[in-house]
């Protein structure tokens, strides 16, 4: 699977609003320096300008917070200004009262063989309304990959903060790696293949964006789509990760407040 030459990649529905998809995204936040050295233009992975989206995000700048509802973002639908609406970490009572306004197309959530918190609420909900799902880091951050368990992280990697990546935390997680690496051997894979394939499987409506800043990551990423697994094959991944062994929280303190697990966003006024 490593020598993998061309991959042609298959174009998925997402949510029921129309739009079409690649089965596999791109997730950039690896190219903003927020998990180590940013790149310069030469060295990372260039993407499309949307300038659309970029000038919806710099007008939304402009207004406070409690004034960008969702019945702003549906006339900029009506109008022909941006087509779809997403959302971001949302608690599942923001998503019911915004798709009451007008249908979300996607939700971005973190979703990977590590974290799991969505499975119970957030994705019966969205297969119920229509709404497709955008799991972000589904690497897990990359340690499935293996490149925190093989390498040590950059003294200047917000990983150095998430309670999983550190100390007794990181030493118990590593015992998880080790299984999803036999497990890829007996697949032909690489553990990261594996874990993405693992995500790619959990049904229709479901895209992924990994991010990586290295193209050969990123080849090994479009590799995933070849991995043929059986329903078997992704309960033996399952339980070769059962969610209440891997240590330690998604991500810091400080993220988590303000995770859709613990807010939610103010209902409109009501006048």
């Amino acid at each position: 699977m490593a020598e993998l030459q061309k991959v042609e990649m298959p174009r998925v529905k997402l949510g029921t609003q129309g739009l079409e998809v690649s089965k596999l995204g791109f997730g950039c936040t690896s190219l903003t320096g927020a998990y180590g050295a940013s790149l310069s233009e030469e060295e990372d992975i260039k993407g499309v300008d949307h300038a659309n989206e970029t000038l919806v995000g710099k007008a939304l700048k402009q207004l406070p917070r409690e004034k960008v509802q969702m019945g702003e973002l549906k006339k900029l639908v009506q109008e022909g200004k941006i087509k779809y609406i997403g959302l971001s970490e949302a608690s599942p009572d923001t998503i019911k009262r915004a798709h009451a306004v007008y249908p979300i197309t996607a939700l971005q959530m973190e979703c990977s063989l590590w974290t799991r918190d969505i499975e119970d609420e957030v994705v019966p909900l969205c297969r119920e309304l229509g709404i497709g799902i955008v799991p972000y880091s589904p690497l897990g951050r990359g340690f499935p990959a293996g490149k925190q368990v093989k390498e040590s992280l950059p003294a200047n990697s917000k990983l150095r903060s998430y309670p999983s990546f550190v100390g007794q935390n990181f030493e118990q997680n590593k015992i998880l790696y080790t299984r999803i690496e036999a497990l890829a051997f007996k697949h032909g894979c690489s553990p990261a293949q594996l874990a993405l394939g693992w995500v790619l499987h959990q049904g229709d409506g479901i895209v992924p964006i990994p991010r990586t800043s290295k193209m050969k990551n990123l080849d090994d990423n479009v590799g995933a789509l070849e991995l043929k697994l059986t329903e078997d094959d992704i309960q033996e991944i399952s339980d070769a990760v059962p969610v209440n062994e891997v240590a330690g929280s998604r991500s810091n303190e400080n993220y988590l407040r303000v995770s859709w697990m613990f807010a939610n966003t103010p209902p409109k006024d009501v006048e």
